[in-house]
């Protein structure tokens, strides 16, 4: 058949439909001729897939939905009579439907990436439009013949929802409502639907009190009225039972072998085929299906048998079709593992009881997730079915992602590791399925240890296993007995691995715990380090014994080392030996946000600090020795390149405490393997890990007292940052960074005079290497930009260190504005004529340092534009720079006020507010230093505003205009609400700075903006005092010294406005800002 004859067919059959549609449909010879039109199109369907033309798709498939369309509503009608003609009747209008279905189906399943979006719409439409229609109440029909038709248009639905081809927001709702009504279908009043879980020790073991006490209520029977009360309450009873008890033979003529019973499989299909419709609904449009979980899932009694609440968890519990309760499980698969899930972080749980008539989303979230969770551990404890086991446990790991157990109840979290432990012990019922099952299992175990913050509770169990001595009596009835068991290599790799990996989670996030395990983890470690497969044990339960030990294991045994090493050191990630040079104001440095170092262990208030002074600060030293001499020289040489990065990683997590208390012969071999291995190690990966090694070591105070080893760190670091391999690079350049920042710190502290042997080639090559990685990837830009401000800070750019004359004074400043006694310039950094640069050359440095800069800010990303900021302001406290003299000045003021303005990151902002503060103010710290060393009486701070050079006024402006719309400022992302404070804080550190240095500017443009924003300030000086009042939290001295320092600052502010008011004879004005001043 040519495809010029489709159209003459296609017209002819809608010719003979649309007459057929007139007489009368509920006669059957009339459906028969539509039903042999729909046969023909069966063939035509058959032709298609040869030509395979689009148009001749469409026009089969509008056919088939015009057929569908036509023919529902008369099939709706006749389904609600009686009569034998009629039944027959509407039999046949619906095996006409399900043919077309069947047809729409394979249409779509063949051609649907080909067939357009307004088709798609329209398709999904009229398949709504009869779902809702046959899904109504009391339309919904329960027999053989139905249940084929339901579950024809319900598969027909799941391959149209396949490859859903736009939004399925404005239908969600409306199916939801309709497949709802499926989830049930057949199961109405019959004994093998709904199975009661009649153990109530079970239901105690995995809910919660209140909970049960609510289902134990709602378990004494249905409602009656009270006028029927007591009237033959027992022939009532007696009649419920046999309804829940009886069915037929028919219904029990096929299983489907799960142990649950029989069911009747037409009816099981439908329920089947409604679920899956579920499921594609979620992950076709999971934002839209979100505003559906409240109806799908439970929030009360979730482990009774309620005869009218359809909800997929009573579908998994109850259901006697294995299959349905697979898709079940599938459905809450893609509901938990959707991206918009996200929003169970607000989930709270409340008692019922206390949630009043209404309960806020945050209620209902917290109930659901707690049903969830009885629910899922019943049947982990219960279920033997392979398949369902372990998709229940991908469940439980969703849970245990999503929940937030800081505010669901306490006991929650616990009952989870026990539950799993105990289903652990149990075992599984086939030896095939063991070790993947014992792995999924203990992953469980692995994931519940890792959930943060850390559980209370969860601590005290593992302590109380501790306590009762499970290492010495072998107890297999704690989990940590438990995964130490399986952590030994005679079991199977997988299952050891993922025990290992649960053990290094107790370590990272209960490390009290572990620390008491010392022993364990250390002959454990050791025994994977010198195992052969001849010593292995055999295990019943444990799957193939004859595998080696792969270097998988290896790297994870060395891993938990690792963590353990950390937890007993006291490891809270890089020492940082820099200062935050926000922290210098009194606004800013009561306002400190904690980092949180994933590298590091979780510590909670009540663990020790290991390297606090006192008792506890060797701590971690003989373990640090048994490692070195026992377990790293069997890996550092290691064949494995990934059991060698491990090693090495090892080195990262030492504290300078731990490391300078061990003999010198152990420092020295650290430090070499270090360096060593990021010079020769052929694999990138372990290169990598040394750079990273070195760069925590490199800002260990006083590790840089020696020259020979500052060269010695340099060259694999410079060496690494030309890798061609991007990895390698980000952390040498890190290390880079870290170098910079500790050669910083050296030199604020000691000047150099004991540094003078350091060489110009060093510090030229850091240069240069810095330089170069500026035009790297951001990940190494960032880190090449905070080693350029780092140095910008320490270098000499003139021959002038302060406000006064070096040779007038025998005290001098070094590069950090401290004094250094009887320092030539010879020995500064910059001022050696025969080995280090001289201040021209090093001018011609700052150049490059700041066109990069300046560079990088435009081309670069958030943490590169943080770190250019933080540079900044390195640079602006040299004491040695004229940064009034500079051309690029006002270049570099203007992207700091535009960060700070239309930035819509608020750390990036803090920190550029940061950087505006300080020209001037490390002027004013030296001179107040010497002041103070000096006894100088009458010194006055002269013209500190110049260091702003031409743009002061731009940058008073700036930040003003900042203060004043900041409360109007919508908050672009929900992680800026948690810098808010900071950034309010930050401001009014720096207005404050730049108002008291106004009465030292002659400008007349400062002036007239000053006294134009008079107003403003007086309101805004208010709302600063107003700040002082202290906080509930605070302490009495603590209070009065920082209140102190505000103090003297806002003072300094309005002193210095009152003067240039004065100066306008603005009385008024200048009256209403001494009662400022008075109230300081």
């Amino acid at each position: 058949m040519s495809s010029s004859s489709w159209p003459l067919l296609f017209d002819s059959l809608r010719s003979l439909v649309e007459t057929l549609e007139k007489a009368n449909t509920a006669d059957v010879s009339v459906v028969g001729a539509i039903k042999q039109c729909s046969e023909t199109s069966r063939c035509l369907l058959a032709a298609s897939e040869r030509t395979g033309l689009l148009a001749e798709h469409l026009q089969l498939l509008n056919f088939l939905l015009r057929i569908v369309s036509s023919l529902h509503p008369e099939a709706s009608n006749l389904s609600k009579s009686r009569g034998k003609k009629k039944i027959s009747g509407y039999n046949s209008s619906w095996e006409v439907e399900i043919v077309a279905f069947t047809m729409i189906g394979e249409l779509y399943s063949r051609f649907a990436s080909s067939l357009p979006v307004d088709t798609w719409q329209s398709t999904i439409e009229i398949l709504r439009h009869i779902l809702e229609t046959v899904a109504s109440k009391g339309h919904i029909k329960e027999d053989g013949a139905t249940a084929r038709f339901y579950t024809s248009l319900l598969h027909c639905l799941h391959l149209v929802l396949t490859d859903a081809k736009g939004s399925l927001s404005g239908h969600v709702a409306g199916l939801v409502v309709a497949l709802r009504n499926f989830i049930h279908y057949g199961l109405t009043n019959k004994s093998h639907d709904m199975f009661a879980i009649a153990d109530k020790k079970q239901i105690t073991s995995v809910s919660m009190k209140p909970d049960l006490a609510e289902s134990t209520k709602s378990q004494t029977g249905r409602y009656r009225p009270p006028h029927l009360r007591n009237k033959n309450l027992k022939n009532f009873q007696l009649e419920d039972e046999k309804s829940l008890t009886l069915s037929s033979d028919s219904e029990n003529s096929d299983s489907d072998g799960s142990g649950r019973g029989t069911c009747n499989t037409p009816y099981a299909k439908t329920r089947l085929a409604a679920i899956i419709c579920i499921r594609d609904l979620c992950l076709a449009d999971p934002k839209s299906f979100t505003a559906q979980w409240t109806m799908l899932l439970p929030s009360s009694d979730v482990l009774l048998p309620r005869r009218y609440e359809a909800t997929l968890m009573s579908c998994l519990l109850f259901d006697p079709f294995l299959k349905a309760r697979v898709a079940a499980a599938s459905a809450i698969r893609a509901m938990l593992d959707a991206p918009s899930s996200v929003f169970l972080q607000v989930a709270e749980f409340k008692e019922s009881t206390k949630c009043g008539s209404f309960m806020a989303l945050s209620s209902s979230l917290g109930q659901i997730l707690m049903q969830l969770h009885s629910g899922t551990l019943y049947l982990i404890k219960s279920e033997t079915h392979s398949g369902l086991l372990a998709s229940l446990f991908k469940i439980l790991m969703l849970l245990l992602s999503s929940t937030p157990y800081s505010r669901m109840p306490r006991e929650l979290l616990p009952t989870v590791l026990s539950s799993i432990q105990a289903r652990i012990e149990v075992g599984f019922l086939f030896r095939s399925d063991q070790n993947i099952l014992l792995a999924t299992a203990i992953n469980c175990l692995s994931a519940a240890l890792s959930v943060s913050p850390f559980s209370v509770e969860v601590r005290d169990m593992l302590m109380a296993e501790v306590s009762a001595g499970f290492i010495s009596s072998q107890s297999k009835s704690g989990i940590l007995s438990t995964l130490f068991r399986y952590c030994e290599p005679g079991v199977s790799p997988s299952v050891g691995f993922e025990a290992l990996q649960a053990v290094r989670s107790v370590a990272h996030n209960y490390p009290s715990v572990i620390v008491l395990c010392w022993e364990k983890v250390s002959l454990l470690v050791h025994g994977f380090l010198t195992f052969s497969p001849e010593t292995r044990s055999w295990r019943d339960n444990v799957g193939n014994l004859n595998e080696p030990i792969g270097e998988k294991v290896i790297t994870a045994s060395i891993k938990v080392l690792d963590e353990c090493l950390r937890a007993i050191s006291g490891f809270k990630g890089t020492e940082d030996p820099s200062s935050d040079i926000s922290l210098d104001s009194p606004f800013t440095s009561d306002y400190v946000k904690l980092k949180t170092i994933s590298s590091a262990p979780s510590y909670g208030p009540h663990d020790c600090a290991v390297n606090n002074d006192g008792a506890e600060k060797l701590s971690g030293r003989e373990q640090w020795l048994e490692a070195i001499v026992r377990h790293l020289p069997l890996i550092i040489q290691h064949s494995s390149p990934m059991v060698r990065a491990a090693s090495v990683t090892c080195f990262a997590g030492i504290t300078s405490t731990v490391f300078f208390s061990l003999p010198k012969d152990k420092q020295d071999f650290i430090l070499s393997t270090c360096v060593k291995t990021a010079r020769s190690d052929e694999v990138p990966n372990v290169r990598s890990a040394a750079c990273r090694a070195i760069g925590v070591i490199a800002c260990f105070p006083h590790i840089f007292q020696s020259a020979e080893l500052f060269d010695k760190f340099i060259s694999p670091a410079v060496h690494n940052s030309n890798d061609s391999s991007v990895s390698v690079r980000i952390t040498a350049s890190w290390a880079l960074a870290n170098i910079c920042d500790a050669l910083r710190h050296h030199v604020d502290v000691h000047g150099f005079e004991n540094f003078s042997s350091v060489s110009s080639q060093s510090i030229s090559l850091l240069m240069n290497c810095a330089l170069h990685l500026t035009n790297d990837n951001d990940k190494v830009k960032a880190n090449a930009v905070r080693a350029l401000g780092n140095l910008s800070r320490v270098v000499r750019l003139s021959s002038r260190s302060c406000a006064y004359d070096r040779q007038a004074d025998p005290m001098v400043v070094s590069s950090g504005g401290k004094p250094t006694k009887n320092l030539s310039v010879s020995e500064d950094l910059g001022g050696c004529s025969s080995a280090h640069n001289t201040p021209l050359e090093n001018f011609k440095w700052l150049e490059k340092m700041v066109q990069a800069f300046i560079s990088c800010v435009t081309t670069g990303n958030v943490k590169v534009q943080w770190n250019v900021c933080y540079s900044l302001s390195n640079l602006f406290s040299n004491p040695t720079l004229k940064l009034e003299n500079m051309v690029w000045a006002s270049s570099v003021f203007s992207i700091l006020l535009l960060l700070l303005r239309d930035s819509s990151n608020f750390k990036i902002r803090i920190q550029a507010a940061a950087a505006l503060a300080v020209p001037a103010s490390s002027n004013v710290m030296w001179c107040r230093y010497r002041l103070k060393s000096r006894r100088v009486e009458g010194l006055f701070f002269h013209h500190e505003v110049n260091y702003y050079g031409g743009s002061f006024f731009s940058v008073l402006q700036g930040v003003q205009h900042v203060v004043e719309s900041l409360s109007s400022d919508e908050i672009s992302s929900p992680s800026n609400l948690k810098y808010r404070l900071a950034l309010e804080k930050q401001l009014t550190s720096t207005m404050l700075h730049l108002l008291g240095l106004t009465s030292k500017t002659d400008d007349r443009r400062v002036h007239e903006f000053l006294m134009k924003k008079s107003s403003f300030l007086e309101e805004w000086f208010k709302l600063v005092c107003m700040s002082l009042e202290k906080s509930p939290n605070q302490f009495e001295a603590e209070y009065y010294s920082s209140v102190n320092h505000k103090k003297d600052v806002i003072f300094r502010a309005v002193r210095s406005l009152i003067e240039v008011y004065e100066v306008h004879d603005l009385h008024a004005v200048v009256q209403r800002f001494h009662k400022l001043s008075n109230i300081l």
